[in-house]
């Protein structure tokens, strides 16, 4: 209780209150005066609560003090019956009731002014249903709710400006720097103007300096909205080549399609396209969310410094040790199953590496493939602007139209007997399933190289995994054994510490005292010298005096006229007669 009345007494001095009290003053308040210190409390908290408790009635002031307090979440101790002692206790300003509240509304001040301020916004007012089915009612019922969400985004957000690190100071210093750059520049303006003054015609001059100006700025805007068009013109010349490419596979595909390709194809693409979606896309999609979730923290938090930086990195490297350890654990406590487990773990893991490996491998194929197209449709547009068709050499051309008529009238005479047999397409449709078939029979082999690869690789992991086991085994014997040496040791030296530290604490109060002892001594030490200084320089100077008297005094008594003409009474008789 005397720490808490200590508490008080030392906030109340300070500012912004300034009562220079003193323990006994303040334990001596009377219980209106002790009940006006906690309205002057409150009211530092919200200034409403300004008011002389004399000119109000106890309810009155029992009732305020109570609905502040409620605001303000405080929470008297004990339980129901408690609380009508706190209430009468609070009217009559009983001093067990006064000074806990005391004690915790100066401890948090700050925080309490914070909260009153916000309660003043954010308490809601409880509207009866029965008038809320009046629409006006409803509609500034609807209004108060949401200016009163607004507040709270704007109130989050002027804290977040608070704490993000920037410096007022800075942006004073800033807006000091614009001011004088505007007062030069005005000055600068001004001299401009005394300048041009003399100059004749000077009000046709800068019209016309207007007017090029404004023509500058024209001519900046259609260079601008050139640079657009240009940049326009180019995307649908490239958006137009990637149309014309799109149907020129079309139209190869119809060309050599064939049902049973086509819906091989469209099935391959259908697997690459769901695997994409099911599995690649979103983990992808995951992995961008966390780092988008950890940027957000990142930038929410106020700026590190370099202790905040050290610290993290302590923790980081403890982090790591603790992992480590578990690891090991977890090595020492491996059992057969776990570990041919773990290799099926490790062949899984493998296969799903290399099938994202393959997948990626495939997308960067696609996007190669499809930036090669474009390349190529570009040199055929460069090639068609030189002389209007694609450029052939010498007996290519001829060649290339002798294959093209042999090709035609083979196709023709095709279509022809597909057309009379009833079966139109089926040539291409073959043609489709043999290159499919050489397709499928490459793409065979590259899986069955790829799983025997795969199954020599966890062949050798294998190996060096038993070769490793069998390596460390030794070593995690020789673990075990200093692991438990260390924790012998540790105990030894625990309880070494907790010796020593006992020890350490009689020693430490042993010498405590002692130095409180050495203390006085020397206090009454010094003492005593200055006692002995002074007596000496009292003794000194009544010996100088007793030596002025003894010499007096013989001078006085001395039959010789001229010892007697050197007292000093004679010579103040004889400077007393001359004046």
């Amino acid at each position: 209780m005397s720490d808490q009345i200590k508490f008080i007494v030392d906030k109340l001095n300070k500012d912004p209150f300034r009562k220079n009290y003193n323990l006994i003053t303040f334990d001596s308040l009377e219980p209106m005066q002790l009940l006006q210190v906690l309205s002057d409390v409150l009211a530092e908290i919200d200034p409403k609560q300004v008011v002389d408790i004399r000119e109000e009635m106890p309810e009155q002031t029992a009732k305020r003090m109570l609905s502040l307090l409620g605001i303000l979440k405080y929470k008297p101790p004990g339980n129901a019956t408690d609380m009508s002692t706190f209430r009468q206790g609070l009217v009559i300003g009983s001093k067990p009731v006064i000074y806990p509240v005391l004690h915790w509304l100066l401890q948090r001040t700050n925080e309490l002014k914070k909260r009153a301020y916000l309660a003043r916004f954010l308490i809601k007012l409880e509207v009866p249903s029965e008038f809320l089915q009046d629409e006006t009612v409803a509609d500034t019922n609807k209004q108060y709710e949401e200016l009163m969400e607004a507040f709270k985004a704007l109130h989050k957000e002027c804290e977040q400006l608070k704490t993000s690190g920037f410096s007022t100071a800075e942006i004073r210093r800033d807006i000091s720097a614009m001011e004088e750059e505007k007062d030069q520049l005005i000055k600068r303006v001004e001299r401009l103007k005394k300048r041009v003054e003399t100059v004749q015609n000077h009000q046709r001059m800068l019209q016309i300096a207007r007017q090029l100006r404004v023509e500058k700025e024209r001519e900046e805007f259609l260079a601008q909205q050139r640079q657009e068009q240009k940049n326009q013109l180019f995307h649908a010349v490239q958006r137009l080549q990637r149309v014309e490419n799109q149907l020129k596979s079309m139209r190869h595909a119809a060309a050599d399609a064939k049902p049973e390709s086509l819906m091989k194809r469209l099935e391959e693409e259908i697997k690459f396209n769901s695997y994409m979606v099911s599995e690649k896309f979103p983990k992808e999609l995951e992995n961008k969310k966390k780092e988008l979730h950890f940027l957000q923290k990142v930038v929410s938090e106020p700026a590190m410094g370099h202790s905040d930086l050290l610290e993290l990195e302590s923790k980081i490297n403890e982090i790591n040790t603790e992992i480590n350890q578990l690891i090991e654990k977890k090595m020492m406590r491996s059992e057969p199953i776990e570990g041919k487990l773990s290799l099926y773990r490790q062949q899984a893991s493998i296969i799903s590496r290399k099938k994202e490996a393959k997948a990626e491998e495939l997308q960067e194929a696609k996007e190669k493939l499809a930036s090669l197209e474009r390349e190529a449709s570009v040199k055929t547009s460069q090639t068609r602007e030189f002389d209007g068709a694609e450029v052939l050499k010498g007996d290519e051309v001829q060649t290339h139209q002798l294959l093209l008529r042999r090709k035609k009238w083979i196709r023709h005479q095709l279509q022809t007997v597909e057309e009379k047999k009833g079966i139109s397409g089926y040539s291409y449709t073959q043609e489709e399933l043999e290159r499919v078939s050489a397709l499928k029979s490459e793409v065979d082999e590259m899986k069955g190289r790829t799983l025997d690869d795969m199954s020599e690789m966890v062949k050798k992991l294998n190996l060096l995994v038993s070769e490793k086991k069998s390596a460390l085994a030794p070593v995690i014997k020789e673990l075990r054994q200093l692991r438990q040496k260390c924790q012998e040791l540790t105990q030894e030296c625990d309880e070494k510490k907790s010796q020593y530290d006992s020890c350490a604490a009689g020693l430490e109060s042993n010498r405590s005292k002692l130095e409180q002892e050495v203390r006085g001594l020397r206090e009454e030490c010094l003492q005593e010298e200055s006692k002995y200084h002074y007596t000496n320089c009292m003794i000194k100077n009544l010996e100088v005096q007793l030596r002025r008297a003894t010499d007096e005094m013989k001078a006085y008594v001395s039959s010789d006229q001229q010892e007697k003409r050197k007292a000093i009474r004679q010579v103040f008789l004889l400077f007393h007669s001359g004046s």
